[in-house]
């Protein structure tokens, strides 16, 4: 496929994407779609809880292993992925990586974008990649904004992905996504994150958990596997199903 169809993930530390979104990652990839991860940090302060335990261990090394972590999930998904080492607890995004985001937006031209909630009391860099996320989505149509990469974009419709606490957030499952034929891969992307194995049967049992929701919502009964999203913009539609 000469020009695919793309899919832009925005992710505040490198493991997110891989336990709130690795199913709809190996799905759309498995479509042939181009699935791009932007990691604004390499969770080396705050979600490295693993790495920190070993004897003499540094900041630079725990960055060295969350950047291999991440780089082999995102392989395993069929992803690309971006590092942009923003610092970790807390994020501080440059005035450099949010002209370099409005440039991902508009090189990808993406057909949706996957993010975090816009609340999460239990960690403050998973609002800051939400709202830098929708920043720089508005700067990215705006024909006065400068960069020389693409053309301004449309409005892709942006997902923010399950946070860990979810009724803490105030989020809400609007769209359960059957990833059952891609779980498998999942799980394996899971699995290479070693410096968070604590994590692995939580979003296994949350994997099963909204597989059965979607069932009980009119999915087909052979839905094992499920993620779940939130709109932030109205669905367009002519039809209402």
């Amino acid at each position: 496929m000469s020009n695919p169809k793309t899919v832009l993930v925005v992710s505040a530390h490198a493991a997110d994407f891989v336990w709130r979104a690795g199913g709809a990652i190996a799905l759309y990839a498995s479509r042939g779609y181009r699935v791009r991860i932007l990691c604004l940090s390499f969770g080396e302060r705050g979600e490295s809880q693993g790495a920190w335990k070993v004897p003499g261990m540094t900041v630079e090394r725990v960055k060295e292993i969350r950047r291999a972590e991440s780089t082999r999930a995102a392989g395993i998904l069929g992803a690309e992925i971006r590092f942009f080492d923003s610092g970790d607890y807390p994020i501080v995004p440059s005035q450099q990586t949010i002209d370099a985001m409005v440039d991902e937006f508009r090189e990808l031209q993406p057909e949706f974008v996957l993010t975090h909630s816009f609340l999460d009391p239990y960690n403050p860099d998973h609002p800051t990649a939400n709202n830098l996320t929708l920043q720089t989505r508005v700067y990215a149509q705006a024909l006065g904004y400068p960069s020389k990469v693409g053309k301004p974009i449309n409005a892709p419709p942006v997902f923010l992905f399950e946070p860990h606490q979810p009724e803490q957030c105030e989020w809400k499952p609007q769209v359960l996504l059957n990833v059952t034929p891609v779980w498998e891969t999942k799980n394996a992307s899971m699995e290479s994150m070693e410096a968070q194995k604590h994590l692995w049967e939580y979003y296994t049992d949350l994997g099963r958990r909204r597989g059965a929701q979607a069932v009980r919502n009119g999915a087909p009964r052979d839905v094992k596997y499920a993620e779940a999203f939130q709109r932030v913009y109205p669905q367009t539609t002519s039809e209402l199903d």
